[in-house]
């Protein structure tokens, strides 16, 4: 069974006057998190029992920044699932940032009516001006902090997806694109690396944004993923030197919309007997086989299959294991949905600072998150891929 009971003797003992508080603070929060993990389980650590549900995995180191100063927690891993201690609060600065955003609107008088009704129902009404910019102050500093971190070593490939908001510019209501940049590092782990609010999705945009990641110290970029956006395939050539691995899934998507109903789902099955290829050049081979045997019946699905051959089979050039997760922005689709959760509450944002507080807020907790999660890639194939001086890249990017 796990043990409850601090030996608060043991830990004054072997502890000087100014570390006491932080060895206290550290020993309850690592026993707090053996109830918790022992709950999740369905037994203690080491205990057998038939109620178990779950095991453990060793730990995960994460500093945890109190009034005491920096604690060194060892978070447990599970063999299923994930574990997030709830002392860690991981949804906090979202939810104020969430609040903050609906205050703005509501006091500058630029909210919808949705949000007039839930300021009331909330009771925050009363809230001045003072207090609500000084809860922005908060939450900016944070959001901004974590936006222009530096950014270290080698990141291979770079996800980037767009997902639209409405906001108040110059009197009128626009509507702007949310950009959000997900890398993988060296060490097979996932980070948030910035957002921006952009007004359109020219190439000229896209280059001040990337140029922006590469000023904090983007480098080593293999290949970018992304839907078909003209303007950032060229900025992804210009600025990063990288190829671009055009989404699968939004591809066959924008292929099926020129085919009847009736058609699609063979059409469908078709073309997905490219993806099943291992081989890339047998990929290749299949790709112009379906594209012609299409073209008699399908002029428009051949010919979009003719432009779009090398960059909707990019990520064949890498190892088959890392493909899976290359080959679309599905990595992205959980944390978009989480953004047009959140933004859909809010309506219309009263300005550009408002969205940055809010989406910045929900990525600077989904990288704490992704950070005590298990790697996404391999560490071992990631390090081979970086030290091949570029090679595959070219590849990818023929």
């Amino acid at each position: 069974m796990t043990e409850t009971m601090i030996d608060l003797p043991g830990v004054i003992a072997k502890s000087d006057d100014t570390e006491f508080l932080r060895e206290l603070i550290q020993d309850a929060a690592q026993r707090l998190m053996d109830i918790e993990v022992a709950a999740v389980c369905g037994a203690g650590h080491g205990e057998r029992s038939p109620d178990r549900e779950n095991q453990r995995n060793g730990y995960r180191p994460r500093q945890w920044d109190t009034r005491a100063g920096t604690i060194g927690l060892n978070i447990p891993k599970l063999r299923k699932g994930s574990y997030f201690p709830t002392f860690l609060e991981p949804r906090r600065t979202a939810e104020k940032a969430l609040m903050a955003v609906i205050q703005e609107a509501y006091i500058h008088g630029v909210s919808t009516r949705a949000v007039d009704d839930l300021v009331r129902a909330m009771g925050l009404a009363g809230t001045s001006k003072s207090q609500v910019s000084r809860l922005c102050e908060e939450i900016d500093e944070r959001v901004q902090a974590f936006l222009n971190r530096p950014l270290e070593g080698d990141w291979p490939f770079l996800w980037l997806d767009a997902t639209y908001v409405k906001l108040r510019e110059g009197g009128r209501i626009v509507s702007m694109a949310v950009i959000v940049a997900v890398a993988v590092n060296t060490d097979g782990r996932r980070e948030i690396l910035g957002i921006t609010v952009l007004p359109s999705e020219a190439e000229t945009f896209w280059a001040e944004f990337l140029r922006s990641l590469t000023r904090r110290g983007l480098r080593g970029v293999q290949l970018v993923i992304s839907d078909a956006h003209e303007g950032l395939k060229a900025a992804a050539c210009k600025v990063l030197g990288a190829g671009w691995q055009r989404c699968r899934v939004h591809f066959q998507r924008n292929l099926l919309a020129r085919v009847g109903k009736t058609h699609k789902p063979v059409v469908s099955a078709v073309v997905k007997t490219v993806f099943a290829e291992k081989d890339r050049d047998q990929a290749h081979a299949r790709w112009r086989e379906v594209a012609d045997s299409l073209r008699e019946r399908f002029r428009d699905v051949a010919e979009l299959m003719d432009d779009a051959e090398q960059d909707v089979l990019a990520y064949m050039a890498f190892d088959e294991s890392l493909r899976s997760k290359l080959h679309s922005t599905n990595p992205l689709e959980r944390v978009n949905k989480e953004i047009k959760r959140r933004t859909n509450v809010v309506g219309i944002f009263p300005n550009r600072e408002a969205v940055i507080r809010l989406v910045g807020a929900l990525m600077l907790e989904q990288n704490d998150e992704w950070a005590v999660s298990r790697r996404y890639m391999s560490m071992e194939k990631l390090t081979a891929i970086c030290n091949d001086d570029g090679e595959t890249a070219m590849i990818a990017a023929q």
